[in-house]
């Protein structure tokens, strides 16, 4: 018996000496998510939407019909704080377009390294639309975030919107390092009263194959 509670003892003292990072969550509430979520949001660890090998989701089937250059409602709720900031980006033609994760500066913490910051274009381009989102550095739980952002006026039958959360002050995940993400399916169609934004993939193909020049 005193060697159990020696042993739980010294687990407990463990625990104390090396904390280990909190994790964070968050939910895609707008537009609907491309996988069926928990109350934590997850699968969200894996890049680029948040599906791995071990936790391979289930496909909602939701595809969200946009027109371009309207707004888009965003909206996610942190369900576990944790300090950072979050970016938009779109693909088009495949997911495949999607840039990799922020690059990250990070230091040695007890079990490894721990995440300082990452890096927010000031000036994003395609694919990406938004950057540095909902910068915080404070704690609230349950915390809901909603924007609006400009769609690009373009074609796409089934494009890809993604949403990720960088995480500081966090350790490593064996799938998504020190961001989670989430995705959405829209099919965005083009409004003829404005010009095509050339910037993305596949509509200067469209354009021409429409007009045969």
């Amino acid at each position: 018996m005193k060697i159990r509670m020696i042993a739980a003892l010294g687990v407990s003292l463990f625990a104390l000496a090396a904390p280990v990072a909190a994790p964070a969550h968050f939910i895609l509430q707008q537009p609907k998510s491309w996988v069926v979520e928990n109350v934590l949001g997850d699968p969200q660890k894996g890049g680029p939407c948040g599906v791995t090998a071990a936790n391979p989701g289930t496909p909602t089937g939701d595809i969200t019909a946009l027109t371009g250059g309207d707004m888009l409602h965003i909206k996610v709720k942190e369900t576990i704080y944790h300090p950072g900031f979050y970016r938009i980006a779109l693909a088009v033609l495949d997911r495949a377009e999607l840039p990799a994760d922020p690059e990250d500066t990070t230091k040695e913490g007890p079990r490894g390294p721990v995440s300082v910051s990452g890096k927010v274009d000031p000036n994003p381009k395609p694919p990406v639309l938004v950057d540095g989102l909902w910068m915080h550095h404070e704690r609230k739980p349950a915390q809901e975030w909603e924007t609006d952002i400009k769609l690009p006026n373009i074609n796409c039958d089934h494009c890809t919107i993604q949403i990720i959360q960088f995480m500081e002050e966090h350790g490593v995940n064996a799938d998504g390092r020190f961001t989670y993400h989430h995705c959405a399916d829209l099919k965005i169609t083009a409004n003829p009263k404005l010009p095509i934004d050339r910037a993305w993939p596949g509509q200067a193909k469209a354009k021409k194959a429409k007009t045969g020049t």
